[in-house]
């Protein structure tokens, strides 16, 4: 296609997802040729829901989606679907197609190597489950890649993936000549290759368009949110004096009455020219993981575990001699694919031939895949169960003051896990975390899906942590950020 030719426009299109829980509103833009978009906004603004409409798997309520002639769409989506964790690689990409491929595996191959996942057998046999999540995240990439299409849309690419993965998919992204569409909340990503953004406001669920690389656009908006703020507090002023002025004429009556109706109206007519200023800038408060109390000793204790070699393939037994006691903080590092989040779960299972775990011990545990969540439980539910096994009564007003911390208010609350965004999951398996009042805490990969503004927030918090923690994280930002007492880097 034509460089900057239109491929795909959206028309006045609106979208909600049952009665009363509006998405999109009357939202228009085009998207063009060879161009590399991001779209921001919030957790649960509705940005995957642009992707699916884009796509064809839903329908807007009104408007209009115009796509091209012969525009072939792929999509990278944030998780691979719990249906498909059992099937191979294979299988797995086998099904990106409408009809079967007879010379799959070469291409299988191809794409495997841009995305660079090579192993020293093949790997098309081999069961998804048995990747890491930063092996499944480029599968991901690679299940749109092999189809070739117009329109490359990328949901939060490099969650799970190391330096070397994000680097990796950078520069690929930057050399790609096809239009693509990113969503992510990693701003040095974004900024490297990012020539648009579509900016989504939750409030107004309007879409705004801007032109330039991700900061720019982001130094932008923030300068607009400040000149509306001081555009709104001094029409906040006019507006207060105009209804002092009236309820003093309106006292004294006569013609005077006349003149406060008049200063009420000209107040009405301010307060219509005030700007909607946008609530983007909404981040979660301020929280404390409380910690398990009356615990003395070591919390745990590992004395061995077994990593793979992400070349060789080769599992190997490595000894150590770590134990973490209240208020320890233990970095686990290693790239993807050595068996980190492998080792978390066997820690967090209490199920490692190599490590301890002390009796008694509330176990807080924060997977990457939101796999410790019921999908089928309403967000209700997930906190009032998390409440009970962190040992203390029942307590709704507790627990909703939590959740709307979280800002998990209104009809969310009444939501099913499955029905929410990554984002969203992310939010409620930290408010269940604050509930558990666990002693012990393994994060692996807390800051996925989770919208970049509130992530100084929960470092905060999980650098006040008073009990023991386990950290995987590849995010250096986010870790410098949090008090680390020891390192296991299990490549070495």
């Amino acid at each position: 296609m034509a460089k900057e030719e239109v491929i795909l426009r959206f028309d006045r299109v609106s979208f909600e997802y049952g009665v009363g829980k509006p998405i999109l509103n009357e939202v228009s833009f085009p998207l063009r040729s060879g161009t590399k978009t991001t779209i921001m906004g919030q957790n649960g603004a509705g940005k995957s829901t642009i992707f699916n409409l884009i796509t064809g798997s839903i329908k807007p309520e009104s408007g209009i989606i115009n796509r091209g002639q012969g525009l072939t769409i792929a999509t990278a989506k944030q998780v691979i679907p719990r249906e498909d964790m059992n099937l191979t690689v294979r299988e797995f990409f086998e099904k990106c197609f409408d009809k079967k491929i007879y010379d799959i595996d070469p291409r299988i191959d191809e794409v495997l190597e841009v995305v660079n996942l090579k192993g020293h057998t093949k790997l098309h046999d081999r069961i998804l489950k048995t990747f890491s999540g930063g092996q499944l995240a480029r599968i991901l990439l690679a299940s749109a890649l092999i189809q070739d299409p117009d329109l490359l849309l990328l949901d939060e690419p490099t969650n799970n993936l190391d330096h070397a993965g994000i680097s990796h998919l950078t520069d690929f992204l930057i050399k790609y000549k096809k239009t693509v569409v990113v969503i992510s909340h990693d701003a040095d990503f974004l900024n490297a290759f990012s020539d648009a953004v579509l900016y989504l406001d939750i409030y107004t669920r309007k879409v705004e368009q801007y032109v330039g690389n991700y900061k720019n656009v982001l130094k932008e908006i923030t300068a607009r949110v400040e000149k509306e703020n001081m555009k709104n507090a001094q029409l906040a002023k006019e507006i207060q004096a105009k209804k002092d002025q009236a309820n003093v004429f309106a006292h004294k009556g006569g013609q005077l009455r006349l003149v406060a109706k008049r200063m009420r109206e000209k107040a009405e007519e301010l307060e219509e020219d005030m700007v909607d200023v946008r609530k983007e800038d909404k981040t979660i408060k301020a929280f404390t993981i409380p910690c398990q109390t009356d615990i003395n000793g070591n919390i745990i204790t590992i004395t061995s575990f077994t990593t793979m070699n992400t070349k060789s393939g080769k599992i190997s037994k490595r000894k150590v001699n770590i134990k973490l006691k209240k208020n320890q903080h233990l970095l686990l590092r290693g790239p993807n694919g050595i068996g980190k989040s492998t080792l978390l779960e066997h820690l967090a299972n209490n199920t490692s031939p190599g490590a301890k775990i002390l009796e008694g011990i509330r176990v807080g545990y924060y997977r990457q895949d939101f796999s410790t969540l019921n999908f089928d439980h309403t967000v209700y539910e997930s906190l009032a169960s998390a409440m009970l096994s962190g040992g203390v009564p029942l307590n709704e007003e507790h627990m909703r003051a939590t959740a709307a911390s979280f800002l998990i208010t209104g009809e969310l609350i009444r939501t099913k896990i499955g029905s929410l965004s990554e984002g969203q999951k992310g939010l409620v398996a930290f408010a269940r975390l604050v509930l558990e009042r666990p002693g012990l805490l393994i994060l692996d990969e807390p800051t996925n899906h989770i919208n970049f503004r509130h992530i100084p927030i929960i470092a905060e918090a999980i650098n006040k942590y008073q009990g023991a923690l386990i950290l995987v994280s590849h995010v250096p930002d986010f870790v410098g950020k949090i008090r680390i007492d020891e390192i296991l880097d299990l490549e070495k």
